[in-house]
């Protein structure tokens, strides 16, 4: 039998993590299931791989493809089980994830409930800084006001951190800036960046998507990382 024969399905549901494993040289597939360990996705995959090596001894090594399906992240999300996020925005800025659209779910309910944003307002902090929407750089941002929302954040024990600046997607200088004095400072703390997320036009949507990002990179990380062990 040649390399890279073999291909492996894995989805992880509430009750089951069900598996297919595809022989690409004779078409043969297998499937298995095995009960989910919610406490610990990756435990039942591990158990779900060994219990198919008792079939396929040997089929691990020969695996070109891992294809992988959870529900971890929007879990997190929905059950607010993700990771303590702060976020870092421009002066003027740190109410984008309340304001948010237009478009709202009733807009004549003034008391309709909307859902909490994944970062309290306590754990948003500004830095006196500008880039215009041409990119020019208006005001440059200072290395100790960094330094200094890093110091009330940590301070907050957070676990994980946002950072998304005016009209970044047009000119990512300051940005920059923050990631390197960020991790320099607290080089084991979790950072998203809104260049590197979601570098495109439209605040609040650059903004959301950095702050979800920021709330589920410490878990999804630790999961990757049971899964490559």
């Amino acid at each position: 039998m040649k390399k890279n024969a073999f291909r492996l399905g894995c989805d992880i549901g509430g009750t089951f993590t069900d598996f297919v494993l595809v022989n690409d040289q004779t078409g043969e597939f297998q499937t298995h299931k095995c009960l989910t360990t919610p406490s610990d996705p990756s435990t039942a995959v591990a158990e779900g791989v060994r219990q198919l090596e008792i079939y396929t001894p040997g089929f691990m090594a020969l695996t070109d493809e891992f294809i992988h399906g959870t529900t971890l992240v929007i879990n997190a999300i929905i059950e607010r089980k993700g990771a303590r996020t702060g976020l870092v925005t421009t002066q003027g800025f740190k109410d984008v994830l309340e304001l948010g659209r237009e478009l709202r779910y009733d807009a004549y309910d003034i008391f309709a409930d909307y859902p909490e944003p994944l970062v309290p307002r306590f754990l948003r902090k500004e830095v006196a800084e500008r880039v215009a929407s041409d990119g020019r750089v208006l005001l440059p941002i200072q290395i100790e006001d960094i330094a200094a929302v890093l110091r009330e954040l940590q301070d907050m024990q957070i676990e994980s951190l946002a950072v998304c600046l005016l009209n970044s997607y047009e000119n990512s200088i300051h940005e920059k800036i923050v990631k390197e004095e960020i991790e320099r400072l607290a080089p084991d703390l979790s950072l998203s960046t809104s260049f590197e997320v979601l570098p495109q036009i439209r605040e609040y949507e650059r903004t959301c998507t950095t702050v979800t990002n920021a709330y589920v990179k410490p878990i999804t990380s630790k999961y990757l990382e049971k899964l490559s062990s």
